[in-house]
């Protein structure tokens, strides 16, 4: 018998093993996502109901080997589905996924900024009143002195805090604006 197959172009063999095993391997990741979800994300995803039986089992286990082969059973009986079931959650993971990236960015940008005005106040409240006119300047200067003061008495950093919330306020203000005049969400609070 030959075992070289490819010279056969009437008969369709189906996916190489190795296509089958890195598909087997993306479901297993794909389930490992699902168990790691909060509840109240996984309930938003139209997921079959045997999937979210063994994602609950899954939960419950507590000791490593038995979880990962729970973990495995699962990914098992979701590859019992066909794969476009799971098109629509994996869209959201991925969603979310990019939609996180972004936040956390946006929160380094925000810390940066705040590290900024507390080691070089003038340039950066010159960068933030330039960029939010609108913006309480006594308020902000009180704060970082506050936090300043704070920091030197190794006290809770309260005003610190409040520094961060007023810099998430205002750029949250501005993404609002652009989005009302069309303008792409670029125009955040960044670290020049």
């Amino acid at each position: 018998m030959n075992r070289n197959y490819t010279h056969d172009s009437e008969h369709d063999y189906g996916p190489t093993r190795t296509q089958q095993r890195r598909d087997a391997l993306a479901v297993l990741a794909l389930a490992n996502q699902l168990v790691e979800l909060p509840a109240s994300k996984l309930a938003r995803l139209e997921l079959p109901e045997d999937v979210l039986r063994e994602i609950a089992n899954t939960r419950r286990i507590t000791a490593h080997i038995a979880r990962k082969r729970q973990l495995q059973f699962l990914a098992k009986v979701m590859r019992r589905h066909d794969t476009e079931v799971f098109d629509g959650v994996r869209a959201a993971l991925g969603e979310n996924r990019e939609r996180q990236r972004q936040e956390t960015a946006a929160m380094h940008r925000m810390e940066a900024t705040r590290e900024r005005l507390l080691t070089d106040t003038d340039a950066v409240m010159g960068e933030l009143i330039e960029r939010y006119p609108n913006i309480d300047r006594q308020h902000l200067r009180s704060l970082v002195r506050q936090a300043k003061a704070e920091k030197d008495a190794n006290k809770p950093p309260r005003a610190y805090r409040e520094i961060y919330q007023l810099l998430k306020e205002l750029a949250s203000g501005a993404a609002d604006t652009a989005a009302d005049a069309g303008e792409p969400e670029g125009s955040e609070i960044t670290e020049d």
